[in-house]
């Protein structure tokens, strides 16, 4: 498929509504099924999310369970399900996918009404298969799956699942444990970032438009996205529902080596950069979340000084946000607040982002160059700016 500049590429004030109508909703999703990550140890991985980031104990396969060649387990907070899977073997895809990435995020699921149906429309428009239609059954009912290939070893299953009832998966059984942390008020994904080479953020736009039916949200370039020293471009890509939202990264030239750069480096190739979570309370969140040792990205001093006067009044204490590391950013809906973890891994690579919609629906663009400082802060004492 030969690569052509998206048609769609257009600013915020042109309207949300008629950028959905622009997506082609031949795939219609219900949302975000489940995100699995290859891990080098699942069970110690699921005691992180837990305790830090408050998931719950949900599912569990592994030997007890029939399954011969890994283990996965599946956490659960509001809606959002990560499942943590390890190979029990060395010689095992799932062993070189992690030799080679480090812990990742290798499935994207979503939600579907007919997965066999979505998968002929993709396979259709030029995509490539991951696995054909399967069901898979148990004594809860029966769950179609099938899935593609994306942008790097990153792939989307297409998760049916109307007609079942059980914990998660077949294959699956509940997964009891005494340790249970509260929850952090993390609600639902709010979108997902890839990053892919310079020169390839066109191609992976115009995949998910022709493919998969999305349309183009919002473009920002190098002008938008830089610092003194680096910079990116990047296209978001809606579903027609605006459910799921993927930001597709590229790395710009600048005078050091960008973020995007880096990721690429460490992960030997394009994936999914950061997951971006939802809130009600990032100020319960980002509280609870900091007790139990999850480490934020520090915004630069001098942040705080002029972000009043550019977002206007908010409900939120500035002070306190700014003892926290919130950001806060708005548009012509509305304001929102986010915040950016460091690496969750030793490789730097995969983090969260933590963000509250007041009312904005785009993607904190005011907070971009403290963002990149704060990340470039970060580079330069890892020695790989």
């Amino acid at each position: 498929m030969q690569a052509t500049p998206l048609k769609d590429t257009v600013n915020y004030n042109y309207g949300l509504e008629k950028i959905f109508e622009k997506a082609d909703d031949f795939l219609p999703m219900n949302g975000t099924d489940h995100v699995e990550l290859y891990v080098g140890n699942a069970k110690q991985a699921a005691h992180f999310y837990k305790t830090a980031f408050g998931f719950q104990s949900l599912a569990y396969a592994g030997l007890e369970t029939g399954s011969r060649n890994k283990v996965s387990y599946v956490l659960r907070q509001d809606k959002i399900r990560l499942v943590l899977t390890t190979p029990l073997r060395s010689d095992d895809p799932i062993s070189d996918h992690i030799k080679k990435h480090g812990d990742g995020i290798k499935v994207i699921a979503l939600w579907v009404d007919d997965a066999r149906r979505s998968y002929e429309e993709v396979m259709r428009r030029g995509a490539v298969s991951y696995l054909e239609p399967v069901v898979e059954k148990d004594e809860w009912g029966e769950v179609v799956r099938a899935g593609i290939h994306t942008y790097g070893d990153t792939v989307h299953l297409f998760v049916e699942r109307k007609d079942y009832t059980g914990i998660f998966l077949p294959g699956y059984t509940e997964w009891r444990s005494d340790h249970n942390s509260g929850h952090t008020g993390l609600k639902y994904i709010d979108h997902m970032v890839g990053n892919v080479e310079l020169g390839s953020m066109n191609k992976w736009a115009e995949f998910y438009a022709k493919v998969m039916g999305f349309a183009n949200l919002v473009t920002f370039d190098d002008k938008d996205i830089s610092t003194q020293y680096t910079a990116l471009m990047s296209k978001v890509m809606t579903n027609g529902n605006g459910r799921i939202k993927f930001p597709i990264n590229e790395p710009a030239v600048g005078l050091k080596r960008s973020q995007i750069e880096e990721y690429l480096d460490f992960y030997e190739g394009p994936g999914c950069q950061h997951i971006a979570v939802a809130t009600d309370d990032i100020v319960f969140t980002v509280s609870e979340m900091r007790k139990r040792g999850v480490e934020f990205l520090h915004v630069p001093g001098d942040y705080y000084d002029t972000v009043a006067d550019r977002v206007g009044e908010i409900a939120e204490d500035m002070e306190l946000l700014k003892g926290l590391g919130i950001m806060v950013d708005r548009d012509e809906e509305g304001y929102l607040l986010q915040i950016f973890t460091r690496p969750v891994e030793d490789r730097p690579t995969l983090f969260f982002e933590i963000i509250q919609r007041k009312g904005a629906r785009s993607f904190g663009k005011g907070n971009f160059k403290a963002l990149f400082e704060s990340i470039e802060a970060e580079q330069a004492r890892r020695g790989t700016l």
